[in-house]
């Protein structure tokens, strides 16, 4: 009873002390805020704070939201439409990026360019050069955009892309479809010139002083390749659509590719027919080596089906007419033991990537870096999706590598993720010390 007369009496005399204090506040001419005005302002700042955390978190590419929710939503869709809305995304910034910067171990140079690290965007995911400032966003080292051919062309008959989920891994037929050289390279030279302008205003150079000095993809750290190919109604020898898509598109190249390899066309003899290869070779150098005011490298990218008497041939050929780069390897028309493939996709014709191409892929680039000496830079390309195949690729010889199939199932963190496996396993290596070292032991 009297705990009880003691908490009223305790009651009261609060109450009486906050009576007496609001009399006073009214005294001074001071009014107290609304308790549901201060309730409106702690909740909008919470919601500010809240919106704000989300947004970092949405729009960093390494975000877990984009490998377990965002990735698998796209993959409920059609293969292609899946892919033609991720590259719209990009196209209109509706994307994340890689806010991390890239450890110094990772820096390479490649034709007297330098790149803040290894990782490239394989051709065949911006046909159309219509998404590079995002792409570059991700994070990647190099992107390199196509394949393109002189005149734009619809491809291959639909379906013609189809996911091996088992085994991550992906079939095309696409056939080159793109929007054709003119259109792209008008693409490209506008956000070229348009970057250099913004550039120059910054810094204080004209932009003609910085078109002599900064890489072709407009940044000092990064590459932007072109992947050339030739139109379905070309001639199956003739190396014309080559030379045409270099003189229209190499001026605004970081290395231009030519595309000897594809699977899913039958008209590109060059890569299967040794004589068509050399002539091919001959004459885009040729061309190349008349531009005047900038020279891009010329790097071949071949197929991951060549025997070692094939490889032996191209790898003379690229030393002999000084080829400055090898991509080994595009697509295989092949299946390779041990794919999984409980829906029976495998069965559909086209060229196969992602992680069962791997090792395919990894013997082609260890043996071409072997055939050249090193003298030719190596870049390394299929089924690459961990730190650890990287730096595979790196040990046979690649000085750079590329990565597409892997991102389709893991999602744009796929570059950072890479990145960050890569500097733990080169524990305070540079990615150049490694570069070839299984071949100098």
């Amino acid at each position: 009873m009297f705990r009880i007369c003691a908490r009223v009496g305790g009651n009261r005399l609060r109450n009486t002390t906050i009576l007496g204090a609001l009399a006073t506040t009214r005294a001074f001419g001071t009014k107290a805020a609304p308790p549901s005005r201060l309730r409106n302002i702690v909740w909008a700042s919470t919601g500010a704070v809240v919106c704000g955390l989300g947004y970092l978190y949405v729009t960093d590419s390494s975000a877990g939201i984009h490998r377990y929710v965002f990735t698998p939503i796209l993959r409920l869709l059609d293969p292609e439409d899946a892919h033609n809305l991720a590259v719209a995304m990009l196209k209109y910034g509706m994307c994340p990026a890689d806010r991390a910067a890239d450890d110094g171990l990772l820096a390479v140079e490649l034709w007297g360019k330098r790149m803040s690290n290894p990782i490239g965007l394989a051709a065949g995911f911006d046909k159309n050069a219509e998404a590079i400032d995002s792409l570059f966003g991700l994070g990647f080292g190099a992107v390199e955009v196509g394949s393109i051919t002189p005149l734009a062309q619809e491809g291959n008959t639909k379906p013609r892309l189809f996911r091996i989920e088992d085994s991550s891994a992906v079939i095309n037929r696409m056939g080159l479809n793109n929007s054709g050289m003119q259109m792209c390279a008008d693409r490209i030279r506008s956000r070229f010139w348009r970057l250099l302008a913004s550039q120059s205003k910054q810094q204080g150079e004209t932009v003609a002083e910085l078109s002599s000095s900064v890489n072709r993809s407009a940044f000092t750290d990064r590459l932007l390749g072109i992947n050339l190919s030739k139109n379905k109604a070309s001639k199956s020898d003739s190396y014309n659509d080559y030379v045409d898509g270099l003189k229209t598109l190499g001026a605004y190249a970081d290395y231009v590719v030519i595309n000897v390899s594809c699977p899913n066309v039958k008209n590109i003899a060059a890569g299967a027919d040794v004589a068509v290869l050399e002539s091919t070779i001959k004459a885009v150098l040729s061309e190349r080596n008349k531009m005047a005011d900038y020279r891009p490298p010329v790097v071949l990218k071949i197929g991951p089906d060549n025997d070692s008497d094939q490889l032996k041939l191209i790898a003379q050929l690229a030393i002999d007419y000084r080829v400055d780069g090898i991509i080994a390897t595009n697509t295989t028309p092949t299946r390779p033991t041990g794919l999984h493939d409980s829906n029976e996709v495998a069965k559909e014709a086209g060229g196969l990537s992602g992680i069962p191409l791997r090792n395919m892929a990894l013997a082609t680039t260890r043996e071409m870096y072997k055939l050249t000496g090193g003298r030719i830079p190596i870049i390394g390309c299929g089924g690459i999706s961990t730190a650890e195949d990287a730096l595979a690729f790196a040990r046979a010889g690649a000085s750079m590598v590329q990565i597409y199939t892997s991102m389709i199932f893991d999602g744009p963190g796929k570059p950072r993720e890479i990145k960050d496996g890569l500097v733990e396993l080169l524990k305070g290596r540079k990615w150049t010390d490694v570069v070839g070292e299984d071949l100098r032991k």
